[in-house]
C-alpha cells in the first residue's frame, strides 16, 4: 500500500507534501498523520453508529455532524445514527456515557482511521470524539463520481489546553444568532473557550435580576437575558466549548455607575459612553459598598456561569478620578500602598477573595500582576509577550492574546507566527512554560456590527486555531494558507457570514452598479484596523459601518493569489501564469471607466474614487512591467524608479483603506526593473 506518514518532522516535508495539493488539506492539522491510498464514498447509504450506548451530547453531535454532511455534499442521509454497527459506515467509540461539564486540561484526543469501506473513531472523552467529528468532516472532498473522504489514520491531541476567542458585546452589542453562528465556527477549527466580554463604558449586556439598574440603565434594551446565557452555555456545552464571563472592573465601569453612582470614585452623574477609548470613571476601591456589591452580583452571576474560571478585567485604568478624590489619596496613604497601582492590587487582592468565595478562579488582564496576588490567578497578556513570560516566571497560569488581537486587521500569517512559547518564553524553564495554558484570539468590536463581525473573525481565526493546537512544526505559511481557504469556504456552510454579507454590502455601495466591478474594487483594498481608523472618523456606537471600508475583506485572496501567481512567474516565466496574471491586470485597468458614473453618484462610494482611479493606472502599470519582461527587457532606472515612488504613493492610506494591489504590481515592476 501506498501511502505517507508525517508526524510534523520536519516541516519542510509538510509544507512540500500539502502544497503539492496532497489531500486532505485539514486545518488545524492533526499531530500524526498516514495518508493511504482509497477513499470512503459519501452517499445516500453513509450511516453512523455507536460502538456503544453515547451519551446524550454525543448524540445529539452525531446528528448534527450528519446534517452538516448532507448540507455540504448535498447528499441525502439518514439523520438518525443506527443501533447496530454492523450498518454503520462510520462507527464511534467513546467510554462516556454520562454528561459532564468540560475542565481545562481534559483529554481530547481522538483517532480516527478511514478506509475505502468503513470509518471508525475512537476517543476516551466525549469532548475528544466532539473533535474527531470535526475532523471527519473536513476529510470529505469531491471525488471522481461521488463526495469521498481519503484513507487516513490519524491521532490527533491539541497541543495547547486553552484556545480560545474572546467578542466584545460592549461596543456594539451582538445578537443571540452571531453569538451562535461563531460557537460552530469554533467548534469547526478546534477552539474550546469562549470569551464573553460583557461590561465596559459603551454598554452592560447582561440581565440582572439582584441590581436590574444595570442593564435597565446601561444597555439601551440590548442585553442578553438570563435565559439567553443559559441557551448559550448549553449550545457552547454541546460543542465542546466552555464560557468565561467577563465583567470589567474596577476601570471602564461607566455602565456599573449610571445606576448606582455610589459605587464612583467621583460623584457622577454618570451615561453610557457612546465612544471609544480609555475614560475615567472607576470604582471606588476604599468603600465597603463596592465590595458587598460585588459580591451579592457574583453571587447571582457565578452560579449562572458554570465553568471554574471568571475574567474581572483589570485593564485600563487610568487612575484620573482617584488621584482627584482627596478621601482616596488619604486611603491609598494611611494603607501605605505607594500610588494608584498599588490601590489596584489592594482592590484586586479583595475582589479576589470573593471571587474565591464563590468558587471560581478569577482571571484579569495583564495590569492585574501583582506580587501580592495569589499565584493561580490567571493572567492574560494582551500588551506584549513580556508580560507573559513574567507573569509565568512568577508562578501564574498565563495566556497569550498579544498577537492575536484581530480588529487589527493583520494578515493570518502574522498571527500564525505568534507562538506562545516563541520570544521570551524561549528563555523560561520548563516548568515556567508549562505554565502557558494557551492563548485567545480578542475581536473588539468598536468598528464591527452584526453584519461585518464574521468578516473580522473569520477565516483568520483559524489560523490562531492551529497555532494553538497543532505540534509548532507546522510553521508553512504557504500551507497555511492554502488549507485557510478551504476552511473559509466550508464555514459558509455553517452559517458562518463573512463571505455571504459581502456582495449586498458591496452593492449597498452603488445599487446600479456592476456587482463584478465592485467587487474587483473591494477585492483590491484592505481595511484599515482600529489603529488606522481611529481619529479618521467621528465614530461612535450609532455611527453606520456601512463604507467600502467595512465591506472590504480583512485580508484580500484576490491579491495574495496574484502575488503566489507573480511570485512563481518571476522566478520561472510561464504562460499559464502570464496570462492569469495579465487577465488580472486587464480587468483592474478597465475597472474605474465602469465605475466612474457610480463612484460620482454614490455619496457612500465617492470617497473611494481616487483608489479607484488608482487601480486603473496600476493596471497599466503592471502589463507595462509584464509586457518588458516577456520581451526580456528592463524598464531603465529612471522609469522603474518613477513607478516605484508613484506606487508608495499609492499605498497610502486613503477612505481608511490601503490599497493591497500595489504588492503585486510593485513585485513586477522591481522584476522589469532587474531586481525582485
Amino acid at each position: 500500500m501506498n501511502c505517507i506518514r508525517f508526524a510534523f518532522l520536519p516541516a519542510l516535508l509538510i509544507g512540500s507534501f500539502l502544497n503539492a495539493e496532497v489531500k486532505p488539506a485539514l486545518m488545524p492539522l492533526p499531530r500524526k498523520m498516514t495518508v493511504a491510498d482509497g477513499a470512503l464514498r459519501i452517499d445516500p447509504k453513509f450511516r453512523v453508529g455507536f460502538a456503544t450506548r453515547p451519551e446524550a451530547r454525543l448524540d445529539r453531535a452525531a446528528r448534527r455532524m450528519i446534517a452538516r454532511l448532507s448540507a455540504q455534499t448535498g447528499v441525502p442521509l439518514a439523520s438518525v445514527p443506527v443501533t447496530d454497527t454492523r450498518l454503520a459506515t462510520l462507527v464511534i467509540e467513546c467510554p462516556e456515557t454520562v454528561d459532564r461539564p468540560d475542565t481545562l486540561g481534559e483529554s481530547e484526543a481522538y483517532q480516527l482511521d478511514v478506509t475505502s469501506s468503513r470509518a471508525r473513531l475512537r476517543a476516551p472523552t466525549v469532548v475528544g470524539a466532539l473533535r474527531g467529528l470535526q475532523t471527519f468532516l473536513q476529510l470529505v472532498v469531491p471525488g471522481d463520481g461521488s463526495f469521498v473522504a481519503p484513507a487516513v489514520h490519524i491521532e490527533d491531541e491539541p497541543r495547547f489546553a486553552w484556545r480560545g476567542l474572546l467578542i466584545d458585546v460592549t461596543s456594539h452589542f451582538m445578537p443571540v444568532p452571531v453569538i451562535e453562528r461563531n460557537l460552530d465556527a469554533m467548534e469547526a477549527v478546534k477552539m474550546n473557550v469562549f470569551h464573553w466580554h460583557f461590561t465596559d463604558d459603551q454598554g452592560w449586556r447582561v440581565e440582572s435580576k439582584r441590581y436590574p439598574k444595570l442593564h435597565q440603565l446601561g444597555s439601551n434594551g440590548a442585553y442578553y437575558t438570563q435565559d439567553d446565557i443559559r441557551h448559550l452555555l448549553a449550545y457552547a456545552h454541546d460543542r465542546g466549548i466552555r464560557i468565561i464571563p467577563e465583567f470589567d472592573m474596577p476601570g471602564h465601569s461607566a455602565t456599573w455607575l449610571i445606576g448606582y453612582p455610589e459605587l464612583g470614585s467621583a460623584p457622577g452623574p454618570y451615561s453610557i459612553i457612546r465612544t471609544f477609548g480609555v475614560y475615567d470613571p472607576v470604582l471606588d476601591p476604599t468603600k465597603e459598598s463596592v465590595y458587598q456589591f460585588i459580591d451579592g452580583l457574583l453571587d447571582e452571576m457565578t452560579p449562572l456561569f458554570p465553568d471554574a474560571y471568571f475574567h474581572i478585567g483589570g485593564d485600563e485604568v487610568n487612575g484620573v478620578h482617584w488621584k482627584a478624590n482627596s478621601s482616596i489619596q488619604s486611603f491609598i496613604r494611611s494603607h501605605q500602598l505607594k500610588d494608584e497601582g498599588g490601590l489596584q492590587a489592594y482592590f484586586n487582592q479583595r475582589v479576589e477573595a470573593l471571587v474565591k468565595k464563590h468558587g471560581k478562579t478569577m482571571m484579569g488582564w495583564d495590569e492585574v500582576l501583582h506580587p501580592n496576588l495569589p499565584k493561580d490567578i490567571v493572567v492574560e497578556s494582551w500588551r506584549d509577550r513580556e508580560s507573559m513570560a513574567k507573569a509565568a516566571r512568577d508562578g501564574h497560569p498565563v495566556l497569550l492574546s498579544w498577537g492575536y488581537y484581530l480588529d487589527h486587521l493583520k494578515p493570518a500569517g502574522k498571527h500564525y507566527e505568534v507562538d506562545p512559547l516563541e520570544g521570551p518564553a524561549k528563555d523560561l524553564t520548563a516548568a515556567e512554560a508549562a505554565r502557558i495554558l494557551g492563548g485567545e484570539a480578542c475581536m473588539w468590536t468598536e468598528y464591527a456590527s452584526p453584519e461585518t463581525i464574521d468578516s473580522r473573525i473569520w477565516p483568520r481565526t483559524a489560523a490562531i486555531a492551529e497555532r494553538l493546537w497543532s505540534s509548532a512544526n507546522a510553521s508553512d505559511v504557504a500551507s497555511m494558507y492554502q488549507r485557510l481557504d478551504r476552511i473559509s469556504d466550508s464555514l459558509t456552510w455553517r452559517g458562518v457570514t463573512h463571505q455571504s454579507n459581502y456582495a449586498a454590502m458591496l452593492q449597498r455601495l452603488a445599487p446600479t452598479a456592476p456587482l463584478d466591478a465592485l467587487r474587483t474594487l473591494g477585492d483590491a483594498v484592505q481595511p484599515l484596523g482600529i489603529d488606522g481608523r481611529e481619529g479618521h472618523h467621528a465614530y461612535n456606537q450609532e455611527t453606520p459601518l456601512n463604507r467600502l471600508v467595512d465591506a472590504a475583506r480583512a485580508e484580500s485572496v484576490r491579491v495574495r493569489r496574484l502575488e503566489e501567481g507573480v511570485a512563481r512567474y518571476l522566478a520561472s516565466p510561464n504562460l499559464s501564469d502570464e496570462a492569469a496574471i495579465r487577465r488580472e491586470l486587464e480587468t483592474w485597468r478597465d475597472n474605474h471607466s465602469r465605475l466612474e458614473s457610480s463612484l460620482t453618484a454614490s455619496y457612500l462610494l465617492k470617497e473611494a474614487a481616487p483608489l479607484s482611479a488608482d487601480l486603473s493606472r496600476l493596471g497599466t502599470m503592471g502589463l507595462e512591467a509584464l509586457d518588458a519582461l516577456r520581451a526580456r527587457k528592463t524598464l531603465g532606472p529612471d522609469r522603474a524608479k518613477g513607478r516605484l515612488d508613484a506606487l508608495t504613493l499609492m499605498e497610502k492610506p486613503r477612505a481608511e483603506v490601503t490599497l493591497a494591489a500595489v504588492r503585486p504590481v510593485r513585485m513586477l515592476v522591481q522584476g522589469a526593473a532587474g531586481g525582485h
